[in-house]
């Protein structure tokens, strides 16, 4: 069972890998302001999928590297650790995020035909794919996990099912609000460059100082 600290501490970082502008919050963005809150909705549907096979392969892998040489774990966790703080450091260099305004500033109607599903299947393939196929969503997804998993605590296996379903949950929100809210959002990060540079910054230091207390727990 993980304890409600360690449990808080995946929480806060997770809503700090979601709340920064990245490849899945373009993606559902672009769609929503493009074709529509369904097709952005449908989408996330895609991204979601994607997260639980991740989440999946990343807890076979646990399983199998703690059964199998206990030792590699420390390893992994501390690799792991510098991962993170690699990826803060990439979060506290990467230029400003945009969305192009290109003439879809407005969500589309969808048809109520019988090819009204089409452009849903679509966005959720698109979706899918778009993560899936990301190698460095799996890994990152594979580094994260573990550091908040304690053998010590019981079942490495249902850890990571917690793990994991908060993961999903805490996604799900935020793809739902980025949908939901898409134009607004997108404005807001195309109007305020200097508030984007704030909070990358404010989140690479968030990751960095996450990387640093898991290393040294």
């Amino acid at each position: 069972m993980i304890s409600a600290h360690v449990l808080a501490l995946f929480i806060a970082a997770l809503f700090v890998v979601y709340a920064v502008p990245g490849p899945d919050m373009a993606l559902v963005l672009q769609i929503s302001i493009g074709r529509g809150i369904r097709s952005g909705l449908a989408a996330a549907g895609g991204l979601g999928i994607a997260r639980a096979t991740h989440v999946t392969l990343s807890a076979c892998g646990v399983a199998a590297l703690l059964r199998n040489a206990p030792w590699l774990y420390d390893v992994v966790r501390y690799g792991g650790a510098v991962y993170l703080a690699w990826v803060g450091v990439q979060i506290f260099r990467s230029p400003v995020f945009a969305l192009p305004a290109g003439g879809a500033s407005q969500p589309t109607s969808h048809p109520t035909g019988p090819n009204h599903k089409q452009p849903l299947r679509a966005a959720f393939v698109k979706g899918l794919l778009t993560s899936l196929l990301n190698p460095k969503a799996l890994l990152f997804c594979s580094v994260l996990l573990p550091q908040f998993v304690r053998p010590e605590a019981g079942p490495v296996g249902w850890q990571m099912v917690e793990l994991g379903a908060v993961l999903l949950a805490i996604g799900a929100c935020f793809d739902t609000l980025f949908a939901t809210g898409a134009a607004r959002i997108a404005g807001w990060l195309r109007a305020h460059p200097l508030a984007q540079t704030l909070q990358r910054w404010t989140f690479s230091a968030a990751l960095i100082g996450f990387a640093l207390r898991l290393s040294l727990e």
